[in-house]
C-alpha cells in the first residue's frame, strides 16, 4: 500500500526484502563499500530464518519510489532486544526501565550481526540526496511516533553519512573497532618491517608453530568454494559460538551458510586449515567477505587446538593474501584488544541515535560528549600501545632470529 507523500515520492515500508526486485535494489546498493547492505546478504538473513519476528529482528524496511522505480531505501529492524548488534546500550535500557519508559521495541538500522562500518541510506545517484533524506527521516520519525518505538538507532555508520545525519538532529555515540590498514606493503615481509624488533620475531614463532604442527592454510575463492565447504563453515561457527555459551553470538542459521552458494561466491573468501597428512576435509577454517580494496573476517572455528593457530587463520594469513591482492583495508571482526599486537588500530566507528522519550532524550543529550571523550581517551590509550617499530635507522628488519 502506498503513502503518497508529495507529487515526486512515494514511501512504503515492506516486511520483506524479496517484495523488491533485486536488481532494483542492487542498482542502489552495489555501488556502496560495503558487502552487507545488498540484496543477497540480507535475503538470506530473512529466508534462512536467522533474522525474523522470532529472534527478535523484524524486518521494516523503508523504500521510496517514484514512478513505481526505486529511488532510496533503508534496511531497517524492530528490535524487542539489543542482542546481536555489538554497540551495547544495555545501560540505556536498564536507565529506562528506572524511569518507568518503556526501551523496547526500538528501531535499527544496520546490517544484522555484522559489526562493520558502511551502513547508510542507499539513495539512486543522480537524486537529490539532501530532500531525500529529510523525507525518509521524518517518514522514520512519523512511523515510530506512531508506533511508540523508543527510538532510531544506526549503528557501524558510514563516516561520511554520519556528518549528514548530524545535521537532521542525530546524536553520534563513538566507539572504535580494530583495523588493519595496508601502509604501501608490498608483500607479508613489509608488513613485518613495520614492527618492532621482538613483535616480529614473535609473528615469526606463531606462524612457525603452525606449521610445525603438520598445518598447511589455503585461500579459497570463486569456484573453489563448494556448497558443503560453506556447510563446514556453519559447523566451525556454531562450535566456536557454543564454546562461549550465552555469550557465544551463535545468530546464523546452516541455511544461512549454505544459501550463499552459489550466488555470492564472488564476496566469500574462505581461509581453509588442512593437516598435511590429510587434504580431503579442513580441520579449521576463517569465513571473510571482500569487496573492492576492503576485507572482512567474520567467523571462524576449528576442530582441535593448535597453538597460534587463530592469530595465522584469521589475521596472518588473511593479511598475506589481502596484501597480494590490493587489500587497503582489514576488518577482522568484533572485539579483543589482542588485536592490536597484529596491527590492528583502535579506529573510530559510529552510531547514531535518536530518542523519543524526551527524559530519555535529555540525558542523552547531556551525557554524550563526555562519553565520547571517555571512548577517545581509551583509544589513545590503545594505540600508544601498539607494536610498532621506533624510527631507527640501525634496527634491520633482518635482524630477527
Amino acid at each position: 500500500m502506498f503513502e503518497k507523500l508529495q507529487p515526486r515520492y512515494a514511501v512504503q515500508w515492506i516486511h520483506k526484502i524479496e517484495e523488491i526486485p533485486q536488481a532494483e535494489w542492487d542498482a542502489i546498493a552495489v555501488p556502496l563499500k560495503t558487502p552487507f547492505l545488498e540484496w543477497t546478504w540480507l535475503h538470506n538473513m530473512e529466508t534462512s530464518g536467522s533474522v525474523g519476528a522470532n529472534s527478535g529482528w523484524l524486518p521494516t524496511h523503508l523504500t521510496v519510489w517514484r514512478d513505481r522505480s526505486l529511488v532510496a531505501a533503508a534496511p531497517l529492524y524492530l528490535k524487542s532486544h539489543s542482542y546481536g548488534e555489538f554497540v551495547f546500550d544495555h545501560q540505556w535500557a536498564d536507565l529506562a526501565a528506572r524511569l518507568g519508559v518503556a526501551y523496547y521495541p526500538k528501531m535499527l538500522g544496520m546490517s544484522p550481526f555484522t559489526p562493520a562500518e558502511g551502513y547508510r541510506f542507499l539513495i539512486a545517484p543522480g537524486e537529490d540526496e539532501d530532500e531525500l533524506t529529510e523525507l525518509m527521516v521524518n517518514a522514520i520519525d512519523h512511523f515510530c511516533m506512531r508506533h511508540k518505538i523508543s527510538g532510531c538507532n544506526f549503528l557501524y555508520v558510514d563516516p561520511e553519512w554520519r556528518s549528514t545525519m548530524e545535521r537532521h538532529g542525530f546524536f553520534t555515540w563513538l566507539h572504535h573497532s580494530y583495523i588493519w590498514q595496508n601502509q604501501n606493503f608490498q608483500s607479508f615481509e613489509d608488513y613485518l618491517g613495520a614492527f618492532n624488533a621482538n613483535q616480529r620475531r614473535n609473528i615469526k614463532r606463531e606462524r612457525k608453530a603452525v606449521s610445525q604442527a603438520g598445518l598447511r592454510l589455503q585461500p579459497l575463492t570463486g569456484e573453489e568454494i563448494s556448497r558443503s565447504l560453506l556447510s563446514h563453515v556453519y559447523h566451525f561457527y556454531a562450535d566456536t559460538c557454543d564454546k562461549f555459551g550465552w555469550w557465544g553470538s551463535k545468530y546464523l542459521t546452516r541455511r544461512f551458510f549454505e544459501q550463499l552458494y552459489p550466488d555470492y561466491l564472488d564476496r566469500v573468501v574462505l581461509f581453509g586449515v588442512y593437516s598435511t597428512e590429510e587434504n580431503q576435509h579442513p580441520i579449521g577454517m576463517s569465513f571473510c567477505l571482500t569487496k573492492g580494496d576492503r576485507l572482512y573476517g567474520r567467523y571462524w572455528g576449528a576442530t582441535q587446538e593448535f597453538d597460534n593457530l587463530h592469530f595465522d587463520t584469521c589475521y596472518y594469513t588473511p593479511i598475506e593474501w589481502g596484501i597480494a591482492n590490493g587489500i587497503q583495508l582489514f576488518d577482522p571482526g568484533a572485539g579483543g584488544r589482542h588485536k592490536k599486537r597484529r596491527g590492528f588500530a583502535a579506529t573510530p566507528n559510529y552510531s547514531l541515535h535518536r530518542l523519543y522519550q524526551p527524559r530519555l532524550s535529555q540525558i542523552l543529550h547531556t551525557y554524550i560528549d563526555e562519553i565520547n571523550e571517555m571512548e577517545q581517551q581509551e583509544m589513545d590509550a590503545i594505540n600508544q600501545e601498539l607494536p610498532f617499530k621506533q624510527t631507527n635507522p640501525l634496527e634491520k628488519v633482518g635482524d630477527d632470529c
